[in-house]
């Protein structure tokens, strides 16, 4: 296993040197001088912009900008924006909201997505399995930020259950609604994977031979067919975790949480090209790790998968 988890490490290097140089040529690509938009409107002296812009870097051509910044990055420098601030500094107060946020959400529909995929698997054509699909089809139809603000005011306002914004109640109760609004979707999707794959799977000649075989109706279907139909589950919730660390932007704003969802969304507006580098960089190196989680977790739920 550990050669697999090296070879797997060594793979991981040219996808996340390629997917840094994209984002990197993305944001510098961008039109506008960053270091005009600090002043505003109020003019800047040539011989400013000038030092300003060897500064940081500007007048290198992008790949020596990009192998600038990778040497900074493997000794643990995120950079700078253009004010002095350290990117490092910067995102160091944020990475909690935002992941206390995503676990909240990931751990939502992992629970209820599962459970309720379950439920319809096993209940296949009837009543059960009607209200899974159409409840998870109207929340899959829905915008978040829909959701997001009726949440808020049915839950927050109205019926007093929730805070509605900030974090000062702190986790989980600041997390438990903006939680609930960023996972629905992904649990959505959870809860269709569950059913489709358990169904397919209570189809199967291993099952069959476990019925014969006169194991519980609760053992054939815990640990021969969930087991084995909880594989591509494990699988989107791993790639979900990484997506709910990034697409936090419209939650956070909806309920006020400081979080990096929130710090990028202002550093795009103010052209602060550092600061959105450095965070969608940590980002990617957690999608990285995730998903080499979730590949040895193929083996645990399914003992047929070796690692060569």
């Amino acid at each position: 296993m550990w050669r697999y988890v090296l070879r797997r490490l060594l793979q991981a290097v040219p996808v996340f040197i390629g997917t840094t140089l994209l984002i990197y040529a993305m944001v510098f690509a961008l039109p506008g001088d960053p270091i005009q938009a600090l002043a505003g409107d109020k003019p800047v002296p040539d011989n400013v912009l000038q030092t300003l812009r060897d500064r940081y870097n500007l007048n290198d051509p992008l790949l020596v900008q990009y192998a600038k910044y990778m040497w900074g990055l493997a000794q643990g420098d995120l950079g700078e924006n253009y004010t002095g601030q350290s990117v490092s500094e910067m995102l160091s107060g944020r990475w909690a909201v935002t992941a206390q946020l995503a676990l909240t959400a990931w751990i939502f529909e992992l629970a209820i997505g599962i459970v309720l995929g379950v439920w319809a698997g096993l209940r296949r054509g009837r009543l059960a399995d009607t209200l899974v699909l159409g409840g998870t089809t109207l929340v899959i139809a829905v915008p978040v930020f829909v959701l997001g603000y009726i949440a808020q005011i049915v839950f927050g306002l109205h019926w007093q259950i929730f805070p509605t914004a900030g974090t000062d109640d702190g986790w989980p109760m600041s997390y438990l609604l903006p939680g609930i609004v960023l996972g629905s979707l992904g649990l959505s999707y959870v809860a269709r994977l569950t059913r489709t794959s358990l169904s397919e799977n209570l189809r199967a000649d291993y099952v069959r031979t476990a019925n014969a075989k006169g194991l519980s109706r609760a053992r054939v279907v815990g640990r021969h067919a969930l087991r084995n139909s909880l594989i591509p589950v494990v699988t989107y919730l791993g790639v979900d975790f990484g997506n709910l660390m990034g697409g936090a932007i419209v939650t956070e704003g909806i309920f006020n949480l400081p979080g990096i969802g929130q710090q990028v969304f202002q550093s795009i507006q103010l052209k602060e090209g550092p600061v959105v580098v450095g965070a969608v960089t940590v980002l990617v190196l957690i999608f990285l790790l995730v998903n080499l989680v979730v590949d040895l977790l193929y083996g645990v739920l399914d003992p047929r998968i070796r690692y060569e």
